[in-house]
């Protein structure tokens, strides 16, 4: 009988260790995706983990064309401006002035990238239909300040102060639009739920996502390959202590029920990233006038690349019927 008490005990004083070495385990692990998900400083071993976070393969066809695109844009004619976010953080952005302006465009990049490298494929494009355009950097990335990214529940705040900035500019008779890609398209669809000057007249929305929940969940497990209900509260209390908002405490879907602006949808079918089913997730729910432009084959942020004439058609369609 003794013994066989020994032996429980043994077994319970084991799980007990095996389970907090678990909690243990898990902790670390959430605490280091997290960190890779929104703090700008990262470790070299962590940077080498992004292109399996975003599912995205080296070798893309595209690539070359775009970084000399970010080349050009980076050493185009721009001026360096900053604002001050509602919380304090110093923001810069890069303003460049179109002669004769029809509209100005707001550009969001997406998370760990740069304006020059989401936007200056189509910075031409931009130009010769008479777009001013301020190339927002977003904080806790770049030029900007904050030590955390936020994936659009911070960012949408700093979204309408530089539709503000625009307005000091250029006043308040110019259409605005906001153009995002990624998690700058969840920025601006978020933003689209704010109140905001009337001269905002459309949201172009490439490639964005749903929540923050809902992106870190589908990474974890498509890409990542890990159990995420074994991390979620984690998650969520990491993120608020990060951020003091948490990973459901606002969503695009939110702000789709309440928008009044026009958006325009888009989306590539082979993103391994941000899965298309969001965009539609993000289009159903939209409450305001809404376009979608599905490009077949089109992983990440490649869909303007993929169709690009398709994809210019489709936004001066917009611009015509929004302006």
């Amino acid at each position: 009988m003794k013994n066989k008490k020994r032996w429980i005990l043994f077994g319970a004083g084991m799980t007990v260790l095996l389970m907090t070495a678990m909690a243990s385990a898990s902790y670390y692990i959430t605490k280091t995706l997290m960190g890779l998900a929104m703090d700008r400083n990262l470790p070299e071993r962590l940077r080498r983990r992004q292109e399996k976070v975003s599912g995205v393969q080296k070798g893309n066809i595209y690539e070359v064309e775009r970084q000399r695109a970010a080349q050009r844009l980076e050493l185009s004619d721009k001026e360096e401006v900053t604002i001050t976010g509602r919380d304090g953080i110093s923001l810069t952005g890069h303003w460049h002035a179109c002669s004769n302006a029809k509209r100005t465009i707001i550009a969001m990049h997406g998370w760990r990238s740069s304006w020059s490298k989401d936007f200056g494929a189509i910075a031409r494009f931009w130009e010769t239909n008479q777009c001013n355009v301020l190339y927002a950097e977003q904080r806790g990335q770049n030029k900007s300040g904050g030590d955390y990214m936020g994936f659009g529940m911070l960012e949408r705040y700093d979204c309408r102060n530089w539709v503000h900035w625009v307005n000091r500019r250029c006043g308040t008779k110019l259409p605005v639009y906001l153009g995002g890609l990624s998690m700058g398209a969840a920025t601006v669809l978020m933003a689209a739920g704010l109140d905001m000057p009337e001269n905002v007249h459309g949201v172009i929305a490439d490639s964005g996502y749903t929540s923050a929940n809902a992106i870190w969940r589908h990474v974890v497990k498509n890409n990542l390959h890990l159990r995420y209900s074994y991390h979620d509260s984690l998650v969520n209390d990491i993120c608020r202590k990060k951020i003091r908002v948490g990973t459901r405490d606002y969503t695009t879907l939110d702000a789709m029920r309440v928008t009044a602006i026009p958006i325009l949808f888009i989306h590539g079918t082979d993103d391994c990233f941000v899965p298309v089913e969001m965009t539609y997730e993000n289009y159903k729910m939209c409450a305001s006038k809404k376009r979608l432009l599905i490009v077949p084959g089109a992983s990440h942020c490649m869909s303007y690349f993929v169709e690009r004439r398709n994809y210019e058609k489709t936004v001066k369609e917009f611009w015509r019927d929004f302006d």
